[in-house]
């Protein structure tokens, strides 16, 4: 009895295979969100170790990590505008309005990548889809006439939290930022965690079981910071681009994409909702039929490692620039930490 001939593999796989290895952009987008999440997490525990030792009417230098003020986005645009308005910057969290520059910088150029190379809640949404498609083999799209309306979502947050950061003067802000509720906001955002109450509980559990079957809910529907990014990214020089000729419809660019786009059936992608992860291009086997190309006529092909570098250059250089300039830590002393941490809870919004 013979054996039966080794399959033999077409010019096809073996050029997708061969891409497999050259193409490392999920490698290191990977290793990016991992870092960062784990540098959220010390942040976190440095925060919640700050915050115990004054609650405790502990005395003594504790160093407040000042990352931490990349969760105060509603701040993060105060301060914006207060700079922009007065050319001063702000004294207090002050580190969250240079995160908040860096992240739009980094949309603006690379297409929405903060939220898929850096932000630690579009990773852990990315990771609970994909354990939902490994579970249950597939994910679930929610029909047309109910994912528009939802999509709009973040886009209504946004107004409303961009409407009241326009209405308020630079006098109001520093006012604002100012007061007991204003200072202590980092301490106010670890007790919504803290001390959740059962409704706050039974909705992040609902969010996260609808992130199992539907992909990147939260980012996709709900989430006002994102929805600024992909405004953001809508001036981007840079789009996901198929080449028609080299395509072979094989549709794998499509089921890849995290946020549903049909990218199968578009020359360019030019929606608000392309986080810049190159899935899509990871994943395309046929040689240069999808690319991410800079605009203009000549159409310059941008490799994976030049978003990655890109991406932790504009992070790492605006947070150097700020630490350098002195711009970086907050200046509320000590003394009044010993005194407002213990009663945060009794500071009500202005």
């Amino acid at each position: 009895m013979t054996a039966a001939p080794p399959p033999v593999e077409s010019p096809t796989t073996r050029k997708y295979e061969r891409r497999l290895e050259t193409d490392r952009s999920q490698t290191w987008r990977r290793a990016f969100q991992a870092a960062f999440f784990a540098l959220n997490v010390w942040i976190g525990v440095q925060f919640y170790l700050f915050v115990k030792h004054f609650e405790g009417g502990g005395w003594g230098r504790f160093e407040r990590p000042p990352g931490v003020e990349g969760w105060l986005p509603i701040a993060s645009l105060m301060n914006l505008k207060f700079w922009v308005l007065t050319g001063m910057v702000p004294g207090v969290h002050p580190a969250g309005m240079f995160l908040l520059i860096a992240f739009l910088v980094m949309s603006w150029v690379f297409r929405k990548s903060f939220c898929s190379w850096l932000c630690p809640v579009g990773t852990f949404s990315e990771y609970l889809w994909k354990l939902g498609r490994e579970t249950f083999r597939r994910n679930w799209a929610l029909p047309k006439w109910l994912d528009i309306p939802l999509r709009s979502l973040k886009y209504i947050l946004l107004g409303l939290f961009g409407y009241a950061v326009y209405s308020m003067s630079p006098r109001a802000i520093q006012e604002f930022l100012e007061s007991p509720y204003g200072v202590v906001a980092d301490v106010k955002m670890l007790d919504f965690f803290r001390k959740m109450g059962m409704a706050t509980a039974v909705t992040l559990a609902v969010l996260v079981v609808l992130s199992v079957f539907v992909r990147n809910f939260w980012c996709r529907y709900l989430c006002p910071y994102g929805a600024l990014m992909g405004l953001a990214s809508m001036l981007s020089p840079l789009r996901i681009r198929r080449d028609p000729v080299k395509c072979i419809d094989c549709a794998k660019c499509a089921k890849a994409c995290p946020s549903v786009l049909p990218v199968d059936q578009l020359l360019q992608i030019r929606s608000a909702e392309c986080i810049g992860c190159l899935e899509c291009v990871a994943v395309c086997p046929a040689e240069g039929a999808l690319a991410m190309k800079t605009a203009g006529p000549k159409r310059w092909t941008v490799a994976p490692w030049v978003v990655a570098a890109g991406v932790a250059g504009i992070f790492f250089g605006i947070v150097l620039a700020a630490q350098v300039s002195g711009h970086w830590g907050t200046q509320v002393p000590d003394e009044v930490y010993r005194e407002f941490i213990p009663r945060a809870q009794e500071f009500g919004h202005p």
